[in-house]
């Protein structure tokens, strides 16, 4: 068959990436066109996206596949969960919030207190209970009921006011105001049983289903490149199709797994470890221990855990540049280093200290300090830390995952960057006592584009997907 592209906007927390995807009718080949910083915007107070920056961004890769010539078939855009942009009369209001930012510190306790109890929240929504999810960043943001009910532009009602920050870019290329399922499904306001937002938890903040877009699917088309963009960009009515909004949706979609037996892990700056269940499993145990249920595509639901990632490395890497330490610039001979060390403290990955540390290296000095384990005395001995910690936490969160979610899991499969951790890995696969099956690197890029492919008809079910997928990608087992 005659080569079909699409392009792959895939937006991370720290950088952001444009692929062309070529589909030639047995495998997917995939090459990166742009490559940028996902800008945080630091002031006295807060801490926000640099939204302008991210839409620019598409627009210059827009035109570089009209430069190039590149006759696409569709365009997907994915991004993190959780945050949102706030629109007036067509046009972003304020910069989005990034979730590190902590003015969300204390909000989840005083919307229990005045909103909802956590238990009806949790049987509402079977949604991990973290501080930035979007229930209670706009809960801070319209204010407290008794407080500040009168002090938001939102509460006049207006349609397509909320987006999810993929379907915020999404609206600004078609003018189509969308709440794609899956990042809508990270918000702790969707109900996975009724499969819309929660009319109840919209109303305990004083919003309503009007405030958000139509609800799509993955896979769906939303709309096609609005004649502005045509003109800023010279291409034509490309359509843009909804894939699996939310990176980890659309990262789970590009698992080449053979068979249900498996278990998955995101791994990135964040540790997203989980399974694919066809229902959603909200119960006493789930609820213990904080599971979470996103969709996924076909109605699936992404039972997992949210895991602080490599966020941990990425803190102590950033200081030692600052403070000028002699540690390797280049990533391997950096993760190589928790080689050398011997440390075997440990530390638990979840502790709220390490969301965002003002500095990480004392934070983890300080969890070490008040459990009684030996201090780091060098950068190996953080590395090895790190990574011992992360891949111990794996085990743990299998473990109970085995305890309560109908799976036989056999094997976890391991995507995103972190993949290509070769020692994270093994320590993962030692601490598992199961096969640890890495890539791809790419994952995210691949299930945006997969779902792209699924949505011109060139591909049927998910499991032909991920077939597809495996013939795409060179994996390592461990």
């Amino acid at each position: 068959m005659k080569d079909t592209y699409y392009l792959s906007i895939d937006l991370g927390a720290t950088s952001g990436r444009t692929i062309v995807a070529t589909y030639n009718g047995e495998r997917i080949s995939m090459r990166e066109l742009t490559r940028f910083e996902t800008i945080q915007i630091h002031d006295k107070r807060h801490i926000y996206w640099d939204f302008g920056h991210l839409y620019d961004e598409i627009l210059a890769a827009l035109r570089k596949v009209r430069a190039e010539g590149i006759e696409l078939t569709s365009i997907g855009i994915d991004t993190w969960g959780c945050d949102v942009t706030l629109f007036g009369n067509g046009k972003p209001i304020a910069q989005p919030f990034c979730y590190r930012d902590p003015h969300t510190d204390g909000a989840m306790e005083r919307y229990f207190a005045e909103c909802m109890p956590k238990q009806e929240l949790y049987e509402r929504t079977g949604i991990q209970f973290m501080p930035f999810n979007t229930l209670f960043q706009l809960y801070t943001i319209l204010g407290a009921k008794s407080k500040e009910q009168k002090a938001s532009p939102l509460r006049g009602g207006l349609v397509g006011s909320i987006l999810f920050m993929p379907d915020a870019l999404v609206y600004m290329l078609t003018g189509e105001a969308v709440c794609e399922r899956t990042v809508a499904s990270t918000s702790q306001m969707f109900n996975p049983r009724t499969g819309d937002l929660d009319a109840k938890i919209l109303q305990s903040i004083g919003l309503k289903r009007e405030h958000f877009g139509r609800l799509v699917n993955p896979g769906e088309q939303v709309g096609v490149l609005s004649p502005h963009i045509q003109e800023q960009t010279g291409l034509g009515a490309v359509p843009v199709v909804a894939v699996g909004s939310h990176d980890t949706a659309s990262a789970v979609a590009a698992v080449p797994a053979e068979d249900a037996n498996f278990a998955y892990l995101s791994c990135g700056t964040w540790s997203l470890l989980g399974i694919e269940s066809p229902t959603p499993i909200i119960n006493d145990e789930s609820l213990r221990h904080n599971f979470t249920n996103e969709g996924g595509l076909d109605g699936t639901v992404r039972f997992l855990k949210n895991i602080t990632g490599l966020w941990l490395l990425e803190g102590c890497r950033k200081e030692w540049a600052e403070e000028g330490q002699p540690v390797p610039a280049d990533v391997n001979e950096l993760n190589a280093l928790c080689l050398v060390s011997t440390c075997q403290s440990l530390i638990n990955p979840d502790d709220q200290r390490f969301a965002h540390p003002e500095s990480m290296t004392s934070a983890i000095r300080d969890y070490l300090s008040e459990t009684g384990q030996p201090l780091p005395q060098s950068p190996a001995d953080y590395v090895r830390i790190i990574f011992r910690s992360l891949a111990h936490r794996y085990a743990e969160v299998v473990n109970i995952l085995r305890s309560i979610a109908p799976v036989d899991i056999r094997r976890l499969h391991v995507i995103g960057g972190g993949s290509q951790n070769e020692y994270l890995m093994r320590f993962t696969a030692d601490a598992l006592q199961m096969p640890v099956i890495a890539g791809p690197q790419e994952g995210t890029a691949l299930g945006n584009a997969l779902v792209q492919v699924r949505a011109a008809g060139l591909i049927g079910s998910l499991s032909e997907m991920r077939a597809v997928a495996a013939k795409s990608v060179s994996l390592r087992s461990y």
